[in-house]
This record gives structure tokens, sequence and C-alpha cells, in this order.
């Protein structure tokens, strides 16, 4: 009885499987790019004018700020990140823009700022504790330093 399908020499096979382990691989090392935050328009963001705009301007044209001030709502920021990762890498930030907005207690554009990516900090901790103040205790000492402890004299225990 014959076979259906006709059966392929072993040298093609091993081709085709090591082009597809190839391709594979090589697919896990391309960069993926991101972008978070604000998508910026230049033309946009450059019609905010200080002592023209006000608050109400501001947000129809560039709409809903990224974060308002911390201490006051005198300060919009726009803030936008663009990041690029390769495989199983941490993203990088390659470009960043922030476009603060600060306004006077009337509510008109008083200044607007931008900066880049010169203002991101590089943090590098430090080992795989936080240092803190106080006493150094052992393994056991927290496991078992609060026996005896509970409803000791001179604590505030259940009452009855």
């Amino acid at each position: 009885m014959p076979t259906p399908y006709p059966k392929l020499p072993a040298r093609p096979v091993r081709l085709i499987v090591a082009g597809l382990a190839l391709a594979l691989t090589a697919s896990g090392c391309a960069q993926l790019k991101g972008r978070q935050g604000y998508v910026v328009d230049p033309m946009l963001t450059e019609a905010i004018t200080p002592g023209v705009d006000n608050r109400e301007s501001v947000e129809k044209t560039l709409g809903r700020p990224t974060f308002v001030g911390q201490f006051s709502d005198n300060e919009y920021y726009y803030v936008s990140r663009e990041t690029r990762q390769l495989a199983f890498a941490r993203p990088r930030p390659i470009d960043q823009q922030v476009l603060r907005v600060r306004f006077d207690p009337a509510g008109n554009v008083a200044a607007v700022d931008r900066t880049g990516l010169e203002l991101v900090s590089r943090i590098s901790p430090e080992g795989d504790k936080t240092p803190t103040l106080g006493r150094e205790r052992s393994f056991f000492e927290d496991i078992f330093g609060n026996i005896g402890a509970v409803g000791a004299p001179g604590t505030a225990g259940p009452t009855q």
C-alpha cells in the first residue's frame, strides 16, 4: 500500500528546522518600543502662552494634565516618556519630556517650563537590606522576642 505523503530527504528537513530555530532566536532580540504618558504635539504645546491663556484654555488645548502639583493646584504637569527594551532586559528611557504649566492665583498662565531626559535620576540600590535605626536582632529574637511581653505588668493588656 503506497504512503499518501512522500518522504522528504533528511538534509532539507534539517535545514528547515535550523532556519525556524534561527528565526525564533532572532525574533527574541528585537527591540520593543514603549510610550508612556501624554502624547506630545509640539504645535499645541507651543501655543500655550503666559499672560494669554488660562486654566480652562490649557485644558481645552492640551487635555487633562498627567498630574497636578502636590502642594497646590496651580501647577499642571504633562509627562511623556519613550522607552526601549531588549528581550528580557529592563526598559530604559530614551526620551522624556515634562511640560509644567504654572498658574497665578487668578488662574492665568504665569509660566511654561519644559525639561527632558537630563533630569532623570539613575538610582542604584545597594545590597538586599534596608538600613534601619534601632537594635540588631537575631533570627530567634525576631521569632520569640514577644513571648511574655503580652499582658506583662506595665503594659496595656485586655480588660476584664
